[in-house]
């Protein structure tokens, strides 16, 4: 049997909340009465994204580069400062790349590991302190139907998706005795700038909409059972389920 959660005044903390998933994903919550704190590296895009969720006095606007240290932990530090607890994080900052795998430069690796797989990993850690605080303990990793099924010219990209995804269902089966429910979906194509960049060929119209991947957001920290779900894969039937 599925309890729902009555998400009101409860807090989630988003990465990459300056458009895209991260955008509808905090729209969506706010719906529900979340509390919210929104990160980023843009804060004018954070400030948008907090007034359309037509509640910005809500929102905790925290502009950081998650790459550094010191952006993760000034991040956590003042989210500790103004909230005792952690029910929702949401990892879902991200880079894309497509490039010939021969090309592809230590560097450009380097960076799309750090940004895709190891700041995850790394706000993983910080916020399991204030997650256990929580009735509803969640974590929500946004990967890609890539790490599933390599694509060319985005090698970088599927090992990144690849490692988050490992990360996340042994983290999963770590914490799952202290009620704290870890989860990953997959998209594929999803229409947000970053695919725009990824994958300047497509149109768009066929592709997955940001507002139904934070639909499945909701549901996951809304509905908790006896049963887990480690991983949700999203494509639209028929077609080619580009990364996102």
């Amino acid at each position: 049997m599925l309890n729902r959660i009555d998400l009101n005044g409860k807090l989630a903390l988003i990465t990459g909340a300056g458009g895209g998933i991260g955008r509808a994903t905090a729209i969506r919550l706010a719906e529900a009465g979340m509390k919210l704190a929104l990160s980023g590296r843009d804060p004018a895009k954070l400030m948008k994204t907090a007034a359309l969720t037509g509640r910005p006095l809500d929102m905790l606007c925290l502009p950081a580069d998650l790459t550094t240290e010191k952006g993760r932990r000034d991040v956590m530090h003042i989210l500790t400062g103004h909230f005792k607890k952690l029910d929702l994080l949401v990892n879902n900052a991200g880079m894309a790349l497509s490039c010939p795998f021969e090309e592809i430069t230590e560097a450009q690796y380097d960076q799309i590991m750090a940004i895709n797989a190891k700041v995850p990993f790394l706000l993983c850690q910080q916020a399991l302190p204030l997650l256990r605080r929580s009735d509803c303990p969640t974590i929500v990793n946004i990967g890609s139907v890539v790490a599933h099924d390599g694509y060319p010219l985005q090698a970088a990209y599927a090992a990144s998706k690849h490692a988050l995804l490992g990360m996340t269902k042994s983290l999963a089966k770590e914490v799952a005795a202290e009620g704290i429910r870890v989860h990953m979906i997959s998209p594929g194509g999803v229409m947000t700038d970053m695919i725009r960049i990824a994958r300047p060929d497509l149109d768009g119209a066929d592709m997955i909409q940001p507002e139904e991947i934070a639909e499945q957001i909701a549901f996951l920290v809304e509905h908790r059972g006896n049963a887990v779900v480690d991983e949700i894969r999203l494509h639209r039937p028929g077609k080619e389920p580009f990364g996102k």
